[in-house]
């Protein structure tokens, strides 16, 4: 018999909410345990510099996951209220806002409160628990296994199902066996460097594409923040969580084009410093912040894994890649995907039966509600990763009205294929390629979103549509290299 109904296998919040997911769904009748790395007092950390993250998460992801799971967040994890996202060009001539009303977290506070809610629930919990991989009875995942920090002993534990919520860098993911459907890792390509501060700043001048108090600001720059953007997202009139994520090999390259051997941390401080607004900065001492106010981490710039289930296993947020591909948000679709996992769970529980062809309508509700778009937006974050600063600028000040990043945002498929745009653009082989690059994958982004509303309703149907998706995504990372080759 199982020691458990369902193990968690990570205590960060992707993992806390799919236990209280799992939990509500149930009427809180099964067994639940959680499992994490980290000591009590700093669950969900994600490393020793804490839960190094942008903070950041629309109001539409938490109506999301409260509405159906019953779990209101209100302060302290919500430490301040913002109006949406303003993104700035590289010359800041245009500003583009999308996503909406959303709010800044405080990740030292949240997960104290999530564990406390999820204990009300009934879930149970193992700190400091290290874990290793999983355990097998034929092909049925029955368990995971481990070393316990604490005593040093090898530590096992056996459940009807488990849950992957450990990570980008997954143990359990990578050294899983008993599915081919399953990417095991990941492309370096595919992972971004973050890092960011923390801090309390004395306001020098108002300048509100440098700070704004009421909107999340990214800054897209291949010279400062070459394949990912900086961002200024206010905590406060006067706290910032300000920082910047960089692809290593295009860092490389513009290591080389600009003669310098810059890294995250020095990238940070550069960007940092530049900052017109954010003098006299210190880091946050708040009981809250000293623990997570300086760090830098990987997080996933991809679609979500092709396939998420496999017989007694399955893996939500992280572990799955789902951080958002086109700015890496990672919280949204972890509050969505929790929730969902939490209905499937109770219900593979229910019917008792954890073959892999049972989880998996966990991919295909996934993919209604959230995944269906993100292979499209994988296909824009490359188109604009090879793009100059001035092609950038040039894109969002002729191209890219707020319809456009909406829907962009949303993964449909704004139409640049229109008349006017194209001669709007075509005043220069580099404007050309821009124009080209957006009819292009705004064509692709749509197939893409048909492919996977069109997702096989059980793993037969999986290696053929896998190797379709594979096929396409192929040639166009390799048409939009050509762009500007």
């Amino acid at each position: 018999m199982a020691d458990y109904d369902v193990i968690v296998a990570g205590g960060g919040l992707t993992g806390t909410i799919a236990a209280q997911a799992i939990a509500h769904y149930s009427n809180q009748n099964l067994k639940i345990l959680s499992i994490d790395r980290n000591s009590e007092i700093y669950p969900g950390r994600k490393s020793l510099s804490g839960w190094t993250c942008g903070d950041a998460c629309s109001k539409e992801a938490v109506d999301y996951m409260s509405s159906r799971i019953k779990v209101q967040w209100t302060s302290p994890e919500i430490e301040h209220n913002v109006k949406g996202v303003m993104a700035f060009s590289p010359d800041k001539e245009t500003a583009i806002p999308f996503d909406g009303a959303g709010y800044m977290l405080n990740r030292q506070k949240l997960p104290e409160i999530q564990n406390q809610r999820a204990k009300n629930m009934g879930v149970e919990f193992d700190f400091e628990i290290n874990l290793t991989g999983l355990i097998y009875d034929d092909q049925q995942v029955v368990g995971v296994q481990g070393i316990d920090n604490k005593t040093k002993q090898p530590y096992k534990k056996t459940a009807k199902i488990v849950v992957d919520a450990t990570g980008v860098t997954s143990m359990l993911r990578n050294t899983l066996k008993n599915s081919t459907k399953v990417e095991k890792r990941i492309d370096r390509r595919d992972l971004e460097s973050t890092g960011r501060y923390i801090m309390y700043f004395d306001p020098e001048t108002k300048e509100l594409s440098e700070f704004d108090p009421d909107y999340c600001i990214i800054h897209l720059d291949q010279d400062i923040a070459p394949g990912g953007y900086g961002w200024v997202f206010p905590k406060g009139e006067n706290k910032v969580n300000i920082g910047l994520g960089v692809e290593k090999t295009l860092l490389e390259k513009r290591n080389v084009r600009l003669g310098k051997k810059d890294n995250v941390q020095t990238l940070m401080d550069e960007y940092l410093q530049r900052n017109q607004v954010i003098k006299n900065s210190r880091l946050s001492q708040d009981p809250e912040d000293i623990n997570n106010n300086s760090g830098i981490f990987q997080v996933s710039v991809r679609r979500q894994n092709d396939c998420m289930v496999s017989g007694g296993y399955m893996m939500v947020g992280d572990s799955a890649w789902m951080p958002k591909p086109i700015d890496a948000g990672g919280i949204g679709p972890a509050l969505i995907a929790g929730t969902i996992i939490g209905n499937n769970v109770a219900q593979a529980v229910e019917q008792n039966d954890f073959s892999e062809k049972n989880l998996w309508q966990y991919n295909l509700d996934f993919i209604k509600e959230y995944g269906y778009k993100t292979a499209g937006l994988e296909l824009f974050r490359r188109l604009v990763q090879t793009l100059s600063n001035d092609q950038i600028s040039y894109g969002m000040k002729h191209f890219l009205g707020n319809l456009d990043v909406e829907s962009i945002s949303k993964g449909e498929h704004p139409d640049f294929s229109g008349l006017g745009k194209i001669g709007m653009i075509i005043r220069g082989i580099m404007n050309k390629t821009v124009a080209e690059g957006l009819k292009y994958t705004s064509g692709k982004n749509q197939w893409l979103v048909e492919h996977y509303y069109n997702y096989p309703k059980d793993p037969s149907g999986f290696d053929e549509w896998n190797k379709t998706l594979h096929k396409t995504l192929d040639e166009s990372f390799a048409k939009i290299e050509s762009f500007t080759n």
